[in-house]
């Protein structure tokens, strides 16, 4: 360290990351924003703000579908989404199709200006077909098939159930693929569970032949060697949820990618044949956002646009955890996404179903927007008088009459319409972007060492300071483009193969700042261990290394801070790396040795953190970061007040939440144009859960 940075050191008590600007390199040129996806892709999902709810037509008699559509126009919809559980209705008989109802009931929401979402029935096979075709119903781990009543009963791989799937969707298809108000298309719902019956079985064996080719490739790739786990047959390899060899297991999660992909493409491949261009095709990913039983990169990649469910569950919004989980969805497929259901107040699935506070619904849509989304719609519509999700929360009740939130949801309504004219078109934009990968957190949680040891939790230690400086962060896949950032930040990139390396030493060469977290570069393709040491193949290029990793049962103390659940001991191998953090009484082992250390490369910089630090110096980290990077800040908001930003086609768009209880006062950097309550503002106050939506003069 230099002898300057260290008086700095000394002075911040051990935290120099608070003025790593010292210590990081000059800033990359910053590089035009991406363009937002209305701008290059002229679909209709991002040409309005929508906003609609789950609507189940088929449930009612149907002289009162006008009266649903019309209390949905008097709110402010102007979408709304149909089909997804009516597999039933459209196919009572098998070969029996029942399409007129879908038609009458998307003309019918024409005359309100309502377009329509048609979900397909996937998700929820019919009994005569239960009954017929038994081998369609999944099998879990354990041999054991499941029955009839539930949804999600069936196999992803039963090639029997997808040509079943494929006969439906195509019928709809041909029924709505040209009817002018179908704006789009939703496959199945909430993809979950994966199934172990003989298809699937025989789908893994063809799956391992194309990806090995051999048995001694795969042997060797597994180190099967290890506990006589040698094969000598296909057969031989296990299919189930069981525990066992890290490799095995990493690819069978990647096997189940491949089934939900190809499950998926089975059914775009059915909808496009027969629906016009510019109809879209999305799913609805659920698992609140941050569920990893698939590769949900590759899920998208075949769609048009992301799409989650959001949902708070038991207790309220978690700002940044909920925010996150917004940005990782548009990263998904790194342009603006829809929530294709949100929680209407309260659920039926918590341990407490509590209702949200009063503006919080509110404050939930608004969040939504904010971190990129252009749709929004809830689930439900209206209560269903019997089901497993009865007690559920909606906008009307089982008499068809509004229900409290109503008057909530019609003011989002209002306030959108006011919106729409100046957000659509734009998107949020940043310098800065967290990496996410699947593989790297598959590998983390087959063997976490610690019990603690929450990757969502480590990533949004990285996240929170970060989302405090700037009204927009990116969370990319780590195999994407990175050009465009000043800084990236990796808290979990376990896996680092040989193109990886490349693409991140390409990035640090060419002025980008690297932050790599914890456990970083252990692991290969395979999820063997690397033969180098931690970052392993970025080691050279950090000129250190981890020489050991600790499992804390303890906290232990770390320039002016603590770090706990997880230490590692770095040295450095370079005489040009600088000592950032070092750690100080601590478990023996790690006394008084470097915890982060950071090196200038080429035009740019790459620091190794080895500790899970605490508020106070991951603070320091991201601040210095920033400052180094060359990372402007956006302007300061009270504690609780989320600031968010959206660009593009020449305007700028601030939104604030109040996510607090007591009224907050923000002083803006300069006059906006106060989009929902009009006039120019120089200040705002929040209430609680109060929004604001302004638009930047200057621009």
């Amino acid at each position: 360290m230099s002898r300057k940075a260290g008086r700095m050191f000394q002075r911040l008590g051990g935290s120099a990351l608070l003025l790593s600007a010292m210590l990081f390199s000059a800033p990359m040129a910053q590089a035009a924003p991406a363009p937002g996806a209305s701008a290059a892709s002229g679909q209709a999902q991002f040409d309005n703000l929508w906003l609609g709810s789950a609507w189940y037509p088929e449930q009612w008699p149907e002289e009162r579908w006008a009266e649903d559509l019309r209390l949905m126009k008097a709110h402010g919809a102007n979408v709304v989404r149909i089909g997804e559980f009516a597999w039933s209705r459209m196919e009572p008989i098998e070969g029996q199709y029942d399409m007129d109802w879908l038609v009458r009931a998307v003309r019918l929401a024409d005359r309100y200006g309502i377009k329509v979402v048609i979900g397909t029935p996937t998700d929820t096979p019919p009994a005569w077909m239960t009954q017929k075709y038994p081998e369609v119903l999944r099998v879990d781990s354990d041999g054991r098939r499941l029955g009839h009543g539930g949804r999600r009963q069936f196999s992803i791989s039963d090639p029997h159930y997808r040509q079943l799937s494929r006969d439906i969707v195509s019928r709809m298809a041909q029924a709505l693929g040209r009817e002018a108000n179908v704006i789009g298309w939703q496959i199945g719902n909430e993809y979950t569970d994966e199934s172990y019956d003989p298809a699937a079985r025989a789908a893994w064996v063809d799956w391992l032949k194309a990806r090995y080719g051999t048995l001694d490739k795969l042997n060797d790739a597994w180190t099967t060697a290890y506990w006589s786990q040698t094969y000598s047959d296909w057969t031989q390899v296990p299919f189930n949820t069981d525990k066992g060899n890290p490799g095995w297991m990493l690819e069978c999660k990647r096997f189940i990618t491949s089934q939900w992909v190809a499950f998926q493409k089975n059914q775009l491949d059915a909808i496009r044949a027969h629906a016009l261009p510019a109809q879209f095709i999305t799913t609805n990913l659920g698992g609140l956002g941050w569920a990893n039983r698939f590769d949900r990169y590759a899920i998208n990649r075949d769609l048009d646009f992301a799409s989650w469910d959001n949902y708070v569950g038991t207790g309220h919004l978690k700002s940044y955890r909920n925010g996150a989980t917004h940005d990782l969805v548009r990263g998904w497929k790194r342009k603006n996404f829809w929530v294709m259901e949100i929680q209407p107040g309260f659920v039926n699935w918590a341990p407490v179903s509590n209702m949200l506070y009063p503006g919080e619904t509110r404050a939930m849509a608004w969040q939504a927007i904010g971190h990129g989304a252009d749709g929004i719609l809830y689930w439900q519509w209206r209560n269903a008088l019997n089901g497993q999700e009865t007690m559920h929360g909606s906008i009307l009740g089982p008499d068809g009459k509004p229900l409290p939130v109503y008057e909530e949801v019609s003011r989002i309504g209002r306030d959108m319409a006011k919106a729409a004219p100046a957000i659509v078109g734009t998107s949020p934009v940043s310098p800065v972007a967290i990496l996410q990968d699947y593989p790297s957190r598959w590998t983390i949680d087959f063997q976490p060492h610690h019990k603690d040891y929450d990757q969502i939790s480590v990533l949004l230690d990285y996240y929170a300071p970060l989302k405090d400086a700037l009204g927009s962060v990116d969370i990319v896949e780590a195999q994407g483009p990175l050009d465009r950032y000043k800084l990236v930040v990796a808290p979990n990139l376990s896996i680092i193969n040989d193109d990886l390396a490349k693409k991140l030493t390409a990035y640090v060469r060419g002025g980008g700042h690297l932050i790599l977290g914890p456990r970083s570069g252990q692991r290969d393709d395979y999820d063997r261990l690397q033969p180098r040491r931690q970052p392993g193949l970025l080691a050279d290029l950090l000129g250190g290394q981890v020489e050991q990793f600790y499992a804390l049962d303890e906290p232990v103390e770390v320039g002016s801070g603590k770090a706990t659940i997880w230490a590692e001991d770095l040295s450095i191998k370079a005489s040009d790396v600088e000592t950032l953090l070092r750690y100080g009484k601590a478990n023996g082992w790690l006394d008084g040795h470097a915890a982060a250390i950071t090196r200038r490369v080429g035009k740019g910089r790459i620091t190794y953190v080895g500790a899970l630090l605490d508020q106070g110096l991951m603070k320091g980290l991201i601040d210095g970061a920033l400052e180094g990077a060359g990372v402007a800040r956006d302007f300061p908001v009270p504690a609780d007040v989320e600031l968010m930003t959206r660009e593009g086609d020449g305007r700028s768009i601030v939104i604030l939440i109040n996510h607090g209880r007591e009224d907050r006062s923000v002083t803006l950097p300069r006059t906006m144009d106060d989009i929902l309550e009009g006039g120019r503002k120089t200040s705002i106050t929040l209430a609680a859960e109060g929004v604001a939506v302004l638009q930047d003069v200057r621009k």
